[in-house]
């Protein structure tokens, strides 16, 4: 369904981690930050020709008939408009079945998520008592799975919630309490709903760890070490990743039996996808210049990127003064604000949303026209996740970043 792939030429101090979407269930430069770039921002912003939209590397080809599932859950994934299996998919779900312990290394936004959630499923409908506990590093990554989870399960008997943080934990709590098969929850709110002794894991028959790479840069790696040690030591473990460095491969070898290794990883590059820059010449300010493009009709659907929370509800407000229609996500917003933030842009209701890089990751929103980095992003890869929420479903996109 989607096909983004991101260039891989520029080097960088910090490591790199290639991103882009699926087929089939979904995937700052000369300034300071995370990884401080020995090169500046314009040497990887590519002016791409987009006349031809850029085709997957390795095309699908196995039907999801083939599937071994329950025949309810195959017609609820093909009722979705869905035929073939993206690699991963066919790769490692048989694997799950089997319930091998399985490593998965794939860019961001390839149909992994969809490669865990067919399985346990399927778990859970040959053993109503089977539990699953599914820990992702933003919230936003956990509402997507649920979301995804709750389309696939039409009329299967199968129970879920996420324990995430800036929600109710009275609400979780209950939840917790109905016994859900499956859990999806950040680090931090499972460590807190078991220190409390709400969530009880010595019932729980899988784990699995989604976008290791960037929980072990957000500094989550130690939380969800912890939270492994309260799980039963027969399990199945399931790790995905972008990719797996010599520390991540250190720390899912202590959890792991004879784990299948897939990977499907790409070197790919963002072709269909027109990157440029926009020279804030002197005597003008960025609002203005960014005013000035969001008055231009093709700019239908715009997702403008700032560096700080601040930055990004201040900047929300100056356009919102200026009569656009636009809304704003960061960290520091509750939790029920930003999900009705992100319906809002994905249904039209506002045309711009202004974002921090919490809207980088997991966040499948269809025809944005334009990514805006009103300010530079921190790394290489971040860029990369900032402009892959345009160009996706096989279309072109536009990614502009201010210098």
């Amino acid at each position: 369904m989607f096909n983004h792939r991101p260039v891989s030429n520029a080097r960088f101090s910090n490591k790199s981690r290639f991103g882009g979407p699926s087929r089939f269930g979904g995937g700052r430069g000369g300034f300071r930050g995370r990884g401080v770039p020995v090169v500046p921002i314009q040497s990887f912003i590519r002016k791409a020709s987009v006349q031809v939209p850029a085709q997957p590397v390795v095309a699908p080809t196995v039907s999801i008939e083939t599937l071994l599932i329950d025949q309810k859950l195959k017609n609820n994934i093909m009722s979705r408009g869905y035929k073939l299996l993206m690699p991963i998919q066919e790769k490692a779900i048989p694997s799950i079945l089997q319930g091998k312990d399985v490593i998965g290394i794939a860019n961001t936004g390839t149909g992994k998520t969809a490669a865990f959630l067919i399985p346990i499923i399927q778990h859970v409908i040959e053993n109503p008592n089977y539990k699953t506990l599914i820990i992702t590093p933003t919230r936003e990554l956990a509402l997507q799975i649920q979301e995804e989870l709750r389309r696939f399960t039409q009329g299967i008997r199968l129970n879920s919630t996420f324990c995430i943080g800036q929600s109710s934990m009275r609400n979780q709590i209950y939840d917790l309490r109905r016994n859900p098969h499956v859990v999806i929850g950040t680090p931090g709110r499972l460590k807190d709903l078991i220190e409390r002794r709400i969530l009880n894991l010595s019932v729980f028959s899988m784990i699995v760890l989604d976008e290791v790479d960037q929980m072990l840069d957000m500094g989550f790696i130690n939380d969800v070490k912890h939270i492994i040690s309260f799980l039963p030591a027969k399990r199945q473990s399931l790790f995905f990743s972008a990719t797996v460095s010599p520390e991540i491969n250190r720390i899912i070898q202590t959890f792991v039996t004879n784990p299948v290794t897939i990977s499907v990883k790409t070197q790919e590059t963002v072709s269909h996808i027109k990157q440029d820059v926009v020279k804030v010449d002197m005597g003008k300010t960025k609002i203005q210049v960014l005013d000035d493009l969001l008055k231009k009709a093709e700019f239908k659907k715009v997702l403008v990127f700032g560096r700080t929370k601040f930055g990004v509800e201040r900047l929300g407000q100056e356009l919102f003064r200026k009569g656009f229609k636009v809304t704003s996500i960061h960290g520091d917003k509750p939790q029920v604000k930003r999900q009705q933030a992100i319906r809002m842009f994905k249904d039209d209701v506002v045309n711009v949303m202004i974002a921090t890089d919490v809207a980088a990751r997991g966040l499948d929103i269809h025809d944005v026209t334009h990514v805006i980095n009103y300010d530079p992003p921190a790394t290489y890869e971040d860029y990369i996740h900032r402009i892959g929420r345009t160009g996706r479903a096989n279309k072109t996109g536009t990614a502009l970043t201010f210098v």
